[in-house]
């Protein structure tokens, strides 16, 4: 087989992860409480993809924060967009839209303990972290076998984009919340012979 041969089997494909920009109503356990992105999450967006080269493809969870900029940007550049459900934010139950800080107060060694470990130490009534990892994976691996030698955006969340990085990584899931990950931050997975690595990470596209 010749390179050319090889390389035409064993396309290249870039996957760049984008965090949502912040919501209204600050910060919060926002797992899947579905607030909008804010006038300046609308802002951080556009400055972060602004003046990019298009997309082949936009994948997007399903919360508004991620889909209404998401639906923006592919009529806007013309490029198709696909909802992916599994691509939502990990659930935090009892903690959802409440404020870390407030909860920290609350509850300080039950908020360290989840930071720490978030497998051994859940949110109560939040989603597992073995169901969030399952779902995230699934994604992660159709969107791999799906779109291979494309160049893609996903428009996730923090713990969504921390889970595909850790898998790229091997990352132990005990570790995962010891990525920093603001919003609007991108990193870029490249997939070349079968094998993903991380390019770089909250990073810029220019």
């Amino acid at each position: 087989m010749s390179l050319s041969d090889s390389q035409a089997s064993h396309p290249v494909t870039t996957i760049d992860l984008i965090r949502h920009g912040e919501p209204e109503g600050g910060v919060l356990f926002r797992g899947w409480r579905d607030d909008p992105l804010s006038i300046l999450g609308w802002q951080q967006m556009r400055n972060a993809t602004s003046g990019h080269p298009s997309w082949d493809l936009v994948v997007a969870s399903p919360l508004i924060r991620c889909a209404q900029f998401a639906g923006e940007l592919s009529s806007r550049v013309g490029i198709p967009m696909i909802i992916d459900e599994r691509l939502k934010e990990i659930g935090f139950g009892e903690w959802e839209g409440r404020s870390p800080e407030l909860l920290y107060q609350e509850s300080p060694q039950l908020v360290s303990d989840f930071w720490s470990n978030p497998v051994a130490c859940p949110p109560p009534g939040g989603e597992a972290m073995a169901q969030f990892q399952s779902r995230v994976e699934s994604a992660w691996q159709d969107i791999q076998l799906a779109h291979a030698g494309r160049h893609l955006l996903v428009v996730a969340h923090g713990g969504v984009n921390r889970m595909i990085i850790s898998t790229v990584l091997n990352i132990p899931l005990s570790h995962l919340f010891r990525l920093e990950l603001p919003y609007a931050g991108i990193s870029r997975i490249r997939i070349e012979q079968g094998c993903p690595r991380l390019v770089f990470h909250c990073g810029s596209l220019s």
